[in-house]
């Protein structure tokens, strides 16, 4: 089953909006096999849309629509979508009572334009929706679909998981069930990372297909590993998943920080809580970034005390004791760890001090970042980093370092072999 996605609107081809529903329904569709090998961006335009949509069709077995089915004059998907199937629109009355509802429910009185939203093609079936005005379509077209879903994110994701995803696993006569795990990394890069895992890689193309590897870069979010498994059942999935993270977790050790959609600060905060910890932060180049991380994560109260962001010297002196002289040194992370840790009476402290950019600090070269812990645990240390990038992925890089090397730490118990 091949399935090309066409995102509708003007906006994503001027660049005023990221078209992030198309990577979403890819993801979708990759997770029970359905191969997307197309993805198209079109602007309002009714001749261009019928254009794109007849292409799509002659090379693909369904064509899936997001965008475009509005109340607004340049909300055309509908009758663009009618003219591929050689159809007229036809006015559904239980489609329009629905969003007339809608409106009242909320103390407002429906707009002549929504009624606009009540129009189908005819021969299609409606998706009825659940979270918006906007129904969706499934379109039959000969022996081909076109599968026509709301732009909003929200609406368009529930959409797909309800109706349109299932009615393609059945239109493509597809049994047992795939399902995906993605590792989270960090500390190599891709190619790095795809030597190291190339032994796994060769094994899979000898093996019997069941069990598929693939690699997504996620910028300052490091390599994922998305690990793809077909089955008979569910429990037969899960066994072939557990086997492969348990040969890519043996291969990889200490840069996997966690599956699925586990982020670094959780890993850190799974660690904290199991050895009873609490942790506070000294920040100056990252200005806030890694409190705001660590805070994000349910529960941080419990075990995180805080964060002294001491972006200027003197602050760095005053509040954290650090003494006098070069404030981007393996001394002055140190002593910004003892010192946070001492002021908001942490059992561990991490500290970050570094030269952003872009210009050189102290005869430093932007991109120079030091990190430094302080517990009864670990003792006092500190790493000296060289990072590359701008001035904000300098920073981003340096948040999610730090986090990392303490999580290291933390699952070592303390121990910096190899992490220094």
């Amino acid at each position: 089953m091949r399935v090309e996605i066409v995102a509708v609107g003007s906006e994503l081809l001027l660049g005023q909006i990221v078209d992030t529903n198309s990577a979403y329904i890819a993801q979708k569709l990759a997770e029970v096999g359905v191969d997307c090998h197309f993805q198209t961006r079109v602007g309002d335009n009714l001749e261009r849309i019928v254009s794109v949509l007849d292409l799509a069709l002659g090379r693909n077995d369904a064509v899936l629509v997001c965008g475009g089915l509005g109340p607004t004059q340049d909300d055309i998907t509908r009758e663009a979508i009618a003219l591929v199937m050689g159809v007229e629109l036809e006015h559904h009355q239980e489609i329009e009572d629905k969003i007339s509802a809608i409106f009242t429910s909320r103390g407002r009185t429906m707009s002549a334009n929504n009624v606009r939203q009540a129009m189908v093609p005819i021969g299609a079936k409606v998706i009825p929706q659940r979270k918006g005005t906007a129904p969706g379509l499934i379109c039959p077209v000969n022996d081909r679909v076109i599968y026509a879903v709301p732009g909003v994110p929200h609406e368009m994701e529930e959409m797909l998981r309800r109706s349109v995803v299932p009615d393609l696993v059945s239109r493509a006569g597809m049994t047992g069930v795939i399902r995906s795990r993605t590792l989270r990394t960090w500390g190599l890069s891709e190619s790095a990372l795809a030597e190291k895992v190339a032994p796994r890689l060769d094994a899979l193309d000898l093996g019997d297909g069941r069990t598929t590897i693939a690699f997504l870069a996620s910028g300052i979010e490091g390599i994922k590993l998305r690990i793809t498994a077909k089955a008979e059942n569910s429990e037969l999935v899960d066994l072939l998943l557990d086997a492969e993270e348990r040969e890519l977790r043996a291969i990889l050790g200490e840069i996997v920080f966690g599956i699925d959609d586990t982020t670094i600060e959780m890993a850190v905060a799974e660690e904290l809580i199991k050895l009873g910890l609490t942790l506070s932060v000294a920040e100056s180049l990252t200005g806030g970034l890694i409190s705001a991380r660590l805070v994000n994560v349910a529960g941080a109260s419990e075990w995180y005390q805080g964060c002294v962001v001491s972006y200027a010297s003197d602050v760095k002196h005053t509040v954290l004791g650090v003494d006098t002289g070069p404030v981007v040194s393996e001394r002055a992370a140190i002593e910004m760890a003892k010192g946070v840790r001492s002021v908001l009476q942490s059992d561990v402290a991490l500290s970050i001090t570094g030269v952003a950019g872009p210009s050189l600090q102290e005869g430093t070269v932007a991109g120079t970042v030091f990190i430094g812990t302080s517990s009864e645990m670990f003792g006092d240390r500190a790493i000296r980093l060289l990072l590359p990038g701008d001035r904000d992925r300098i920073r981003q890089y340096a948040t999610i370092s730090a986090l990392d090397w303490l999580r290291r730490l933390l699952g070592r118990g303390g121990s910096s072999t190899g992490l220094d």
